[in-house]
């Protein structure tokens, strides 16, 4: 079985995040056309999923040892408390105020739809970045490439 050279880089990685933003930029732009529709609610590809599956998945890929750490299947979300000054602690990634936030993005129209035309715009333009982003660093590991198979100086 021949080796991939590019197995060990980070292309593997990008190529998943241009997927998908691809497909959420499809069900955002689809949010977008249904902007009228009654009783039409938004759709959106989780984000924060994405990011903890691609997490694992790397993780599960590439174990790295390193003298006082450990990267990899062992290394896990951060656990503990955070200090709250004099109101106290709460448990490390809990935000205590997510469910009004997402209340307050979630409002509902007279005739039942919730989409909202800059809520959608907001969420494109944060798909955008993302994906401009991937393709910046893929642009630079190609070049990369191209100079170690030229064997000139980047």
């Amino acid at each position: 079985m021949p080796l991939d050279p590019l197995a060990n880089s980070t292309l593997p990685v990008l190529e998943r995040v241009l997927a998908f933003t691809q497909a959420r930029h499809g069900v955002l732009a689809g949010n977008i056309a249904n902007i009228n529709t009654p009783d039409y609610k938004t759709r959106d590809l989780s984000v924060e999923a994405f990011q903890q599956s691609l997490a694992r998945a790397i993780r599960a890929e590439r174990p790295v040892e390193s003298p006082g750490y450990v990267i990899g299947p062992l290394a896990e979300e951060p656990t503990g408390l955070v200090s709250l000054g004099a109101g106290g602690r709460r448990p490390l990634g809990v935000d205590r105020f997510a469910e009004a936030d997402e209340a307050a993005h979630r409002l509902v129209y007279h005739d039942g739809r919730d989409v909202s035309l800059e809520e959608q715009i907001t969420q494109i333009n944060k798909n955008k970045s993302l994906h401009n982003l991937a393709i910046a660093l893929m642009t630079s590991q190609f070049r990369q490439l191209q100079a170690a198979i030229s064997e000139s100086v980047v």
